[in-house]
């Protein structure tokens, strides 16, 4: 094992963070990896087989947030016979990339996927847009989705063959599910190697093939499900049902559907996180001598009392009538707003009237007026 300083082999500081740590160590393995030093002689090869070996050490122990806490209090005696750590943390054998160190990133850095087993991968994951009401979205509700999605199919049960029909070794790939391909990159021709698109890395395919998937294991399929939609969920928001998607491809599970949704602008009342808007009109003589109004809620209608002298755009809370939250605990409020309406289209009767009645008006009776306008003399004195 080097001795050298860790983060003086990668070049990075002591508070170096997991990014960039692993940059640094991308950025160094590529420039010793031995591959580049096929032609080179065998004291340059030498010199940077040996320098590979010392980043990959380092690299070992700084990804590692359990070694690199004890290589930070003990330095390299936490893994040696004895020290603070508990016992070494091994070496790469070589350049094979064993214990998935320098194969597995840098493998993956250019598309590879090193020399691992097969890894099912899951089917599609699919989208689907739900509309509903406010009212629906306040209380919650239940809605069919119905789509049609990649599906296993139901005569081979997804093997891709026919039902009776044995299972052979892939051609392709001589039954080890992964084959060698040439990357060719800025840093020169890498072999990687790479699942078998032909078995998808099993390394088995059907005999012969099933005659309904003709051999690819699914089938397009109808799904039709009731959905609950949680009492407070907003529009935009979503919702994720796993395995709900399509079926995979090689025997993995099944991909998510992910459910949009979407609220109805509504005619009355207009959403602000948990809480509503609704805005009222009322009279004028309403807001001058005060009374009762009818409001609409989520609920139904229910009457409250406006006090007089109640100007326009005054506010009144409803609490508790606005929207749950969907984490539970909490229901929003919802904020009345009064806008007094003026009367238009008066016949000379009701003019005269309402002349009659602003000549009578007091100071006290328009505190709003007068403090306006008193404001504004000040203002140009």
């Amino acid at each position: 094992m080097s001795k050298q300083d860790f983060y003086e082999t990668l070049g990075v500081s002591k508070g170096a963070n997991e990014s960039e740590i692993k940059k640094a160590y991308r950025k160094k393995a590529m420039k010793y990896h031995p591959d580049k030093f096929g032609s080179a002689s065998g004291k340059e090869k030498e010199d940077a087989e040996h320098k590979f070996k010392e980043v990959n050490d380092a690299y070992q122990v700084l990804s590692d947030n359990d070694k690199k806490s004890k290589y930070d209090r003990f330095g390299h005696d936490a893994f040696s016979q004895g020290g603070g750590g508990q016992g070494g943390f091994g070496g790469f054998g070589g350049f094979s990339g064993s214990g998935g160190g320098f194969e597995d990133i840098f493998g993956s850095f250019f598309g590879g996927g090193g020399s691992r087993g097969h890894r099912a991968e899951p089917g599609a994951d699919l989208q689907y847009t739900v509309e509903i009401t406010l009212e629906e979205a306040a209380k919650g509700t239940e809605k069919e989705v119905k789509y049609y999605r990649k599906g296993e199919c139901h005569t081979c049960h997804g093997t891709g063959a026919k039902p009776g029909s044995e299972m052979k070794t892939c051609s392709a790939c001589n039954g080890q599910g992964r084959v060698k391909e040439i990357q060719r990159t800025m840093f020169g021709n890498f072999e990687n190697v790479v699942e078998c698109s032909v078995c998808n890395g099993t390394g088995k395919v059907p005999k012969v093939k099933c005659p309904t998937c003709h051999g690819t294991g699914n089938e397009k399929e109808l799904v039709k499900k009731k959905i609950k939609i949680p009492a407070g969920i907003d529009d935009g928001q979503r919702l994720r049902l796993g395995g709900m998607g399509e079926a995979s491809e090689d025997g993995g599970s099944n991909g998510d559907l992910y459910l949009f949704i979407k609220v109805k602008e509504h005619t009355v009342f207009e959403r602000h996180g948990s809480d509503i808007i609704c805005e009222v009109p009322i009279s004028y003589a309403k807001a001058v001598l005060g009374g009762e109004i009818e409001i609409p809620t989520l609920e139904g209608t229910i009457k409250i009392k406006i006090p007089e002298g109640t100007q326009t755009g005054k506010i009144f809370k409803l609490r508790g009538k606005g929207i749950p939250s969907t984490r539970g605990g909490r229901v929003g409020d919802e904020l009345v707003k009064v806008v007094v309406e003026t009367p238009k289209h008066l016949n000379a009767d009701q003019k005269a009237l309402l002349e009659e009645f602003d000549k009578s008006l007091k100071e006290k009776n328009t505190k709003i007026n007068k403090g306006f306008f008193d404001k504004v003399k000040h203002l140009f004195k």
